[in-house]
């Protein structure tokens, strides 16, 4: 880990985030983010990295967003391209609570389509939260291609993040409602029954979706 040379509480701080309690990593992640310190924007980003604790990792992006994004957006985009997912994950997940649509470029296709679930769920998020006005078509196309994929939590949260997008993604859903492929299809009306009937439930819609596609009837569904 990259600690500040001056012996600073940011060195300190920084120093406890590599002591084997998850406690004392926390309230050290705490501290950075209260104070402060472009100096520690690289050492909190390589902590992410490897960091095993969720909620130490959620202080970490705390920290990170209490930054100028001027210091944390070209760190981050450089963790975009590391061979670590949970690098990847990260970086994108903080880049979604920052908000600075200067990072959209970096939203690839290959990160919407990123072989980690976590990735890829992570990209997903900060695509629907980083587009500009006007690409959000472009993006419900991209999200379309991974209709189907995984399990229950991954297809809620590409679920989540076509609904984010509103209206727009209305076309596309009615188009991958009528695929060949039956998960495919499946997750599509089921997207469309939770874009309209946002209290049903994910399960219910899923269930729902089943049954129309076992009918053979997927132009109907939510119409």
């Amino acid at each position: 880990m990259t600690v500040p040379g001056k012996g600073t509480h940011s060195a300190r701080a920084l120093r406890g985030l590599a002591h084997d309690s998850s406690s004392v990593r926390l309230r050290a992640a705490l501290a950075v983010g209260t104070a402060p310190d472009p100096e520690c924007v690289g050492a909190l980003i390589e902590r992410c990295a490897v960091e095993p604790e969720f909620y130490v990792r959620d202080m970490l992006t705390w920290a990170l967003t209490r930054h100028p994004a001027s210091t944390t957006l070209p760190a981050l985009l450089d963790e975009l391209r590391s061979e670590r997912a949970q690098a990847r994950s990260q970086a994108l997940h903080t880049l979604s609570k920052i908000g600075d649509r200067r990072a959209w470029p970096a939203i690839t296709p290959a990160l919407l389509a990123d072989a980690d679930d976590e990735v890829a769920r992570s990209a997903w998020r900060a695509a629907v939260v980083l587009v500009p006005e006007g690409e959000e078509h472009g993006l419900a196309l991209a999200l379309a291609t991974q209709l189907g994929r995984g399990e229950r939590e991954t297809r809620l949260s590409l679920s989540r993040a076509l609904i984010a997008l509103g209206e727009v993604m209305t076309p596309t859903l009615d188009t991958a409602a009528t695929a060949r492929d039956l998960r495919v299809r499946a997750h599509a009306i089921a997207t469309r029954r939770l874009w309209h009937d946002p209290d049903a439930g994910f399960e219910y819609a899923v269930e729902e979706a089943k049954r129309v596609v076992a009918l053979g009837e997927p132009g109907q569904e939510g119409r």
